[in-house]
């Protein structure tokens, strides 16, 4: 009858370790050692024999086991739990599997060619601590729904190919779910480029959205259990991530991993979508996931493997750090000339502060990654420089997000209050970041930027294709402006409908050109309505 009992026992204490802890029942997760161990610990307590002994005339128990099994059982998993991950997974037993785990690192030739010129329109502006603050101001202008839910964590995707925040509402706490059986109706999403555009979506095609399966669910509603109990027991999961379809119905994206080195090495391997209303699973390798997911690849699991990639280089015993490369900052998501998600971050030498030796753009979705060979500055290094420009405000920069400007690698950053609203924009050559434009608008910031590398001169070689023309014309109006105490000269001539723009910086003939005169400028042919001018030539003065 005990012994009927002390099963029972255990088998109540295992079901409440797999709904509680949902350990990873696979060979490499420390989900099993954990699990099997606690169950040996009340199978011991429950099993052991106390012997009354007297001692000086004190009696005390002597605590003896009933069988050796538990031990034997302690012993094994302490082998699995820690010897056999340091004879299976060691990087200096395996060090070119850990290298390898990134896959094949291609160079590119320049990273301004991956990128496509931008419309100022286009231009990343809002951060995700910025979209926090704008998230919440809708939830607050809405006091019966902001008392019921939170936002969740905002994660940047296209969608209709227009870059957004999304984050969706989740329950404040047990009585909140409690009270909405249903799931929280919404998510929240902030345009990436216009920090106006901001709104609380509640319905999709007429329908109500309901986010019911989510990571603030209780029970059968908690998301991780959800996929546990739904037959993803045996496999990692990570990277919960919650994004939207191009009709705006939401999802959660997940990432299925496998660990490749032992009890290390986690790659990914392909994703599980989870409806958010309906909980329906669906699982999709890497080569087959929906175009509308931007993410596959969790960035820390590309992060720890370019980083083994730089230092493995010379092999595990390199204690010199010779050719050694780490990553230079957290990764950013940024979209290429194919309009697909890339991981970007800089590469520097190990112990190097501020410069680089490259940067790498790695694939969100495939896991492609791309080497362009060009010194430059970190990101740290930029952000530097752009807070030196306003020192005197003491603003803080935002994450540096790059960006093709006129075939130029351009670090593109917000300047931004101690209360994390925006203030001025900065630009940055990745090249050389005393390269440096700011304003109080992206307008102003590109005349600024390209002012200074005009007055560069030839510190930066433009190594993508030339985009810049040659226009021989007749001036038909003309105007001065001051700003940030520089002027500004703004004309207009035969035959373009377009409004140049110049300093008198880059030449000290355009504080005289008068209407009528002949000119010829040099331009960057971009995507920019106002064109800034590189260079400017009064022909007419010539003559006089």
């Amino acid at each position: 009858m005990k012994k009927l009992s002390v099963l029972a026992v255990m088998f109540v204490a295992a079901i409440f370790i797999l709904y509680t802890g949902m350990p990873v029942l696979a060979y490499g997760f420390w989900g099993v050692p954990v699990a099997l161990a606690a169950l040996t610990g009340i199978w011991i307590a429950f099993n052991m024999t106390l012997i009354p002994q007297m001692k000086g005339g004190v009696q005390t128990f002597q605590v003896q086991p009933n069988s050796k099994a538990p031990v034997v059982i302690l012993f094994v998993l302490f082998l699995y739990a820690a010897v056999l991950p340091i004879v299976t997974s060691s990087p200096f037993l395996r060090t070119s599997e850990y290298r390898n785990l990134i896959g094949e690192v291609e160079i590119g030739e320049s990273l301004s060619n991956h990128m496509p010129p931008i419309a100022l329109s286009q231009i990343r502006v809002v951060d995700q601590s910025l979209a926090n603050i704008l998230g919440d101001k809708v939830l607050g202008a809405q006091p019966a729904l902001g008392s019921q839910v939170r936002l969740g964590t905002f994660h940047i995707q296209k969608v209709k190919n227009e870059l957004y925040w999304v984050a969706p509402l989740l329950h404040s706490g047990f009585f909140m779910w409690y009270q909405n059986e249903l799931g929280t109706n919404g998510y929240v999403m902030v345009n990436a480029s216009n920090e106006r555009d901001v709104k609380l979506v509640q319905e999709s095609g007429g329908k109500k959205i309901r986010i019911k399966y989510q990571p603030e669910g209780y029970f059968s509603d908690f998301l991780e259990r959800h996929l546990y109990l739904n037959g993803y027991y045996n496999v990692g999961l990570t990277d919960y991530s919650f994004e939207i379809n191009d009709e705006g119905v939401p999802f959660w994206v997940i990432t299925k991993y496998k660990k490749k080195i032992g009890f290390y090495g986690e790659d990914a391997v392909g994703i599980v979508l989870v409806n958010t209303e309906s909980g329906k699973c669906e699982e999709y390798g890497i080569a087959n996931v929906p175009t509308w997911v931007d993410r596959i690849q969790p960035e820390a699991f590309i992060e720890k493997q370019l980083n083994d990639w730089g230092r493995f280089v010379k092999g595990y015993w390199n204690f010199s750090n010779e050719s050694k490369l780490q990553t230079t900052q957290d990764l950013t998501l940024v979209y290429g000339e194919d309009n697909k998600s890339y991981w970007y971050t800089g590469l520097t030498s190990v112990g190097a502060d501020e410069a680089t030796v490259g940067f790498v753009l790695v694939d969100t979705r495939t896991k492609k990654s791309v080497w362009y060979k060009q010194s430059g500055a970190t990101e740290l290094a930029a952000q530097k420089s752009a807070r030196g420009k306003v020192q005197e405000k003491r603003f803080s920069a935002s994450q540096p997000v790059p960006y093709n400007i006129n075939n130029i690698p351009t670090y593109v950053m917000t300047l931004k209050d101690d209360g994390g609203l925006v203030k001025m924009f900065a630009m940055v050559a990745i090249e050389d970041y005393t390269i440096v434009g700011v304003g109080n608008t992206l307008s102003e910031t590109l005349m600024a930027y390209k002012n200074a590398f005009n007055m560069a001169g030839n510190k930066i070689n433009v190594k993508g294709n030339s985009r810049k023309l040659i226009l021989n014309s007749i001036v038909n109006r003309i105007n001065s402006d001051i700003k940030n105490g520089n002027s500004f000269y703004y004309f207009t001539v035969a035959g373009r409908e377009n409004i140049f723009i110049g300093s008198s910086q880059i030449s000290n003939e355009l504080p005289v050109t008068l209407k009528g005169d002949s000119i010829s400028i040099s331009f960057d042919d971009d995507t920019q309505g106002l064109i800034d001018i590189s260079s400017f030539k009064n022909k007419s003065l010539e003559k006089r």
